[in-house]
């Protein structure tokens, strides 16, 4: 009986994933192995043309580039969540609620009206041009808009939150007597952070580095919105060959050679984060 009970709970979800996850990725899967026609539709003949295809520099760059941005804005965002999660924590209860309604807030708004917003902020007629000629500090507005640097922007605002959300928690999880005691044992601030609190808040580090890595890798509406024609990302190259050139086999491959990079830096950081949780305590230095 115990074992029926546990399989009927599991199979509603099962099914649900089954369905309208796994039959549609194998789907895809299958469509990245066939060959386009000449008129978009699909040729039933195995090859492997597609996955070949993408390894050409004009993909092959767009797919590093996409890389090398989301990297860096899970950086900035690790960098600026950060702070931001260490000062919420600190808060009296009443003040950590609001604080992180604000943050919570923006999700309220819908996604495109926030891009369509910085649209305004960043362009050359802007607020923020505007504010910096007004105050002097430039002579000339600053070409930002449809650069990656807007890109940039725009993904780490966007997905900052998840940065700062797994972190608060890790940081809410600490005994802070670990760190006062740290502190009476002679430790600077600095070493108190180090070989206290960061160790002991790498699971939401690593956390909030794959909630933000992943999306940002697939984002194509802030790349398209923001960075424009410049700044295409592979998100952009396979909503193209989705929809614009009905090309759906070379785009089901893009999809799968994100997908497959995706989940080997996942694993390559997964393991390096346990790696170092585990060898935290045993070192005496």
């Amino acid at each position: 009986m115990t074992t029926y009970r546990k399989y009927s709970t599991l199979a509603p979800p099962a099914l649900w994933l089954g369905v309208f996850f796994v039959v549609p990725l194998l789907v895809i899967f299958v469509y990245s192995f066939f060959q386009r026609g000449d008129y978009g539709e699909i040729i039933y003949a195995f090859t492997l043309d597609n996955y070949l295809r993408a390894m050409d520099p004009l993909y092959a760059g767009t797919l590093i580039a996409s890389v090398r941005i989301a990297l860096i804005a899970t950086v900035l965002c690790l960098i600026l969540g950060y702070p931001l999660a260490w000062y919420i924590a600190r808060q009296t209860p009443s003040l950590k609620k609001i604080l992180l309604a604000l943050l919570i807030i923006p999700f309220w708004t819908n996604f495109l009206v926030r891009t369509y917003a910085w649209i305004f902020i960043l362009r050359t007629e802007g607020l923020l041009n505007n504010t910096l000629l007004s105050l002097g500090i430039i002579d000339a507005p600053l070409e930002i808009l449809f650069t990656q640097t807007a890109v940039i922007i725009g993904l780490v605002y966007t997905y900052l939150p998840f940065m700062v959300l797994p972190i608060y928690v890790s940081i809410e999880k600490l005994d802070r007597a670990l760190f006062d005691a740290s502190r009476d044992l002679g430790a600077t601030a600095w070493q108190s952070f180090r070989r206290v609190m960061l160790p002991l808040t790498r699971p939401g580090i690593i956390s909030g580095s794959i909630l933000v890595f992943v999306p940002c890798l697939g984002a194509y509406i802030t790349p398209d919105l923001l960075g424009g024609a410049k700044s295409l990302m592979v998100g952009n190259l396979i909503q193209i060959q989705f929809l614009a050139a009905r090309d759906w086999p070379f785009g089901a491959a893009l999809s799968f050679i994100v997908m497959a990079i995706v989940l080997v830096l996942l694993l390559v950081y997964a393991r390096w984060g346990t790696i170092n949780v585990q060898s935290e305590p045993g070192d005496s230095t």
